[in-house]
Formats: structure tokens, C-alpha cells, sequence
């Protein structure tokens, strides 16, 4: 959905792990972000990286937020669910409420989502695919993009990240020293931090919006192959993995090549 409207005020919802690395990489492109945080402690550090900071905590049921926030062309909105239960039970309807408030003053909001909503069902998936989550978090993600589509038809594009690795995400350190982990053969779905900020960035640079893009590195190792080097180059205990391949998923993109031409820079 190419528009010539330039692209220059961004906002963000959620300056966490992704959201604050995206920010960073606004910011040197010579955008105006906007950045939101729910404590107050990290107010001045979002100042200091020159985003312009907003403090906002939203529940299902209250906008605390300060309506120039949301005056930007493109809202980011990257609040992943918490695993707490009543919080993931209220995960949709903070969605909602965000939506509601965003609709009227963003000219397009982008939803950060995951690829979680796809059910290990044993065969590769892509944007054309049915989704049947079958987690608690998969569900509430479900729920939460189809609230947003139904409630901005013509205004929503979703991004499905695959699982996140980076800094202070060093996969060598999730399955360190463990042993008899079932399912080792199953292929591993990741993105490197890296790639989820360029995919991002390519949406925005091309005006590409109004679609949904499941953003996964290309490359699926097998969990026992992976984890295992990982944890060897972090100098760790080697864990060691079952041989076996139970229920598993690949996440394909159909739209990420056709619409955005990204090349992931880091390899899985």
C-alpha cells in the first residue's frame, strides 16, 4: 500500500526490548520518535537517547496517555502480553483500548505480534495460513489482531516476530546444562533482533503497509543443533536433547520477499 506521503513522527508503545532497539535506529535515521514507558525511571534514559518520552500505562479500561502521543504517521504498538494470568486475559481489550484511541490521530498503526498464533500442527506456515494457537499467549495474540482488523479495516499491518534473540537474549543460555529435552530434531523458528528492527524499518521506508508479514529468519536448524552450539560459543554447559521430532512448525513469509525484498542479515 505505497502512499507518497512522506513518513517523519513515530511513535512507539512499549520501549522495551524491541521497541527501545527500534527507537535507537529511528533516531539515526533522522526521525522524530516518541516513545512510551510505563516507569518513571526510565523517563530520562528514553530523553538521553533523544526520544521524545511519554508515560503511559494502559489497562483495559483507562487511557492514561497523552493524546500527542498518539499524533504521528506511523504508531508502533509493541506491548507483548504478560504472562500473568488476569494481565494475558486483559491483553485484547488493552489492545482495544490503545486502537481506540489511536485510530483518529495515527495515520497507520502497526501491530507487533507472533508467530505463536500458528499451533504446532507439524508442517510450514505462512501469512496465508489458518491459525490454531495452542497456547494461552497464542490465543490472546489471535484475539487481539482480529479486534485491530476489525476495528481499523482499512489502517492495520501486523507483524508476526518469530522468537527473539540479541542482546540479553543469548539463546546459548535457554537450555545451558539441561538434559532429556524432548523434541530436539523440531525445527527452530528465530529472528535476531538485528532483523526484526530492519524488517520495521523496510515496512516503513517503503510505505508498506496494510498487510500482515510473519518476520522469521529463514534458516530452521534443528533445536538439539542449535541450542547445543549456542550454548558451546557462550562457553556453557552443552545441553542435551532427545532425538525426536514430535510436534513442531516451520514459519514461511510469503509477503516479507514479495513486498519488502528484505535480506536477513543474520543467519540462524
Amino acid at each position: 500500500m505505497n502512499e507518497s506521503l512522506e513518513i517523519k513522527t513515530v511513535s512507539i508503545l512499549g520501549c522495551g526490548w524491541f521497541g527501545l532497539a527500534f527507537a535507537k535506529k529511528l533516531i539515526t535515521l533522522n526521525y522524530t520518535v516518541k516513545g512510551s514507558t510505563t516507569t518513571p525511571e526510565k523517563f530520562e534514559s528514553l530523553a538521553q537517547e533523544k526520544i521524545t518520552p511519554y508515560l503511559i500505562n494502559f489497562t483495559g479500561d483507562t487511557i492514561p496517555a497523552d493524546s500527542d502521543f498518539f499524533q504521528s504517521d506511523v504508531l508502533f504498538i509493541c506491548i507483548p502480553p504478560k504472562r500473568n494470568s488476569i494481565e494475558l486475559k486483559n491483553y485484547p481489550k488493552k489492545i482495544e483500548s490503545i486502537i481506540n484511541a489511536a485510530k483518529n490521530n495515527s495515520k497507520h498503526i502497526v501491530l507487533i505480534s507472533s508467530t505463536s498464533v500458528y499451533g504446532d500442527e507439524n508442517k510450514s506456515v505462512n501469512e496465508h495460513s489458518e491459525t490454531h494457537p495452542d497456547t494461552d499467549s497464542g490465543h490472546v495474540v489471535l484475539e487481539a489482531e482480529k479486534l485491530f482488523k476489525n476495528l481499523a479495516p482499512e489502517n492495520f499491518t501486523i507483524i508476526r516476530f518469530a522468537g527473539l534473540i540479541g542482546p540479553e537474549r543469548n539463546p546459548g543460555r535457554f537450555f545451558a546444562g539441561k538434559t532429556d529435552i524432548p523434541n530436539g530434531l523440531a525445527p527452530v523458528n528465530l529472528i535476531h533482533q538485528t532483523d526484526a528492527v530492519g524488517v520495521a524499518i523496510s515496512i516503513l521506508e517503503q510505505h508498506a503497509f496494510g498487510r500482515i508479514y510473519n518476520a522469521c529468519a529463514p534458516n530452521h536448524p534443528a533445536k538439539k543443533d542449535f541450542y547445543t552450539k549456542a550454548a558451546s560459543e557462550t562457553g556453557l554447559i552443552e545441553p542435551y536433547f532427545l532425538k525426536e521430532k514430535k510436534s513442531w512448525k516451520i514459519v514461511e513469509s510469503v509477503n516479507v520477499p514479495k513486498f519488502l525484498e528484505y535480506k536477513y542479515e543474520i543467519e540462524i
